[in-house]
């Protein structure tokens, strides 16, 4: 139960947080068409040993252009380009999270080398692409895998935590990050 007193001090605290993430503006958040309704994934992020190790997995460089379908607080493209010089862009449908990521990334210092988009990640146009990361369930994985191999360029890597795509499409390399089980795959030549 929450002390009444408290109310007012915790309703000011909410708005004037938010007000402060309003002043950063709109200008990596882009607003798509994103229905109301729970995600299919709850968000739970990524440690920062599993990020790192995601990223070096990819082999990830200044070079590439890193996809987060579904990147919550956005944590993975901010370090694609913090510590890989790497351009990024994060697909989420709740806007909470990717509220959250817009100001993580302009304090990080990248707001100018990473997007946000909000909407469907099965929506979103991928194919500038070089690299993608995923920590989402094996069952929406299965489903986002048609859309990967089409509109992904042969020779991109697909890095996914914790769930890769089963018995579909086997990983070319597994690997451990602490608690975390990394996969590695590379989009064939068609």
């Amino acid at each position: 139960m929450v002390c009444p007193r408290f109310v007012p001090l915790a309703i000011a605290l909410l708005v004037s947080g938010c007000a402060a993430l309003d002043r950063l503006g709109d200008t990596k958040l882009t607003d798509g068409v994103a229905p109301v309704f729970d995600p299919e994934v709850p968000y739970f992020p990524s440690t920062d040993a599993a990020v790192s190790a995601m990223l070096e997995l990819a082999r990830t460089g200044p070079e590439d252009v890193v996809y987060d379908l579904g990147c919550g607080d956005g944590r993975i493209v901010i370090a694609a380009a913090r510590d890989f010089g790497a351009r990024g862009v994060g697909v989420e449908i709740d806007p909470v999270p990717l509220r959250m990521a817009v100001y993580r990334a302009h304090r990080a210092g990248v707001g100018d080398r990473v997007r946000f988009v909000r909407g469907d990640l099965f929506e979103a146009d991928i194919g500038e692409a070089t690299v993608v990361t995923l920590f989402l369930f094996e069952t929406l994985n299965r489903r986002l895998l048609p859309k990967l191999l089409r509109e992904l360029a042969p020779g991109t890597r697909i890095v996914a935590h914790r769930y890769g795509f089963g018995d579909t499409w086997p990983p070319e390399r597994t690997v451990q990050a602490g608690a975390s089980t990394l996969y590695l795959w590379t989009v064939p030549k068609r």
